[in-house]
């Protein structure tokens, strides 16, 4: 898994996630019935862990949407098709 975000960006995500985390746990504290909250914490962990590893697997998927966008069609065919369509 190779690092695709930056320092600071892991930066911002490590504490807008421990923010966020802090946020809604204190809510949930309150109202333990709504299930909203339980999985807004889920996201919230996953931000600090992004920050925490420095790796964002959407922004992995957005980089290789658009190198597969700009691959030019013609050469694919004449090389066999790399991509499943099923």
């Amino acid at each position: 898994m190779k690092q695709n975000i930056g320092i600071f960006n892991a930066m911002i995500r490590i504490v807008c996630g421990l923010t966020m985390l802090a946020m809604l746990t204190a809510k949930y504290t309150r109202k333990p019935w709504k299930g909203s909250y339980v999985f807004m914490m889920t996201l919230a962990a996953m931000k600090v862990a992004e920050g925490i590893l420095r790796y964002c697997p959407v922004t992995e998927m957005v980089k290789q949407g658009s190198e597969l966008k700009d691959m030019d069609l013609n050469d694919i065919t004449k090389e066999g098709n790399p991509i499943n369509p099923s």
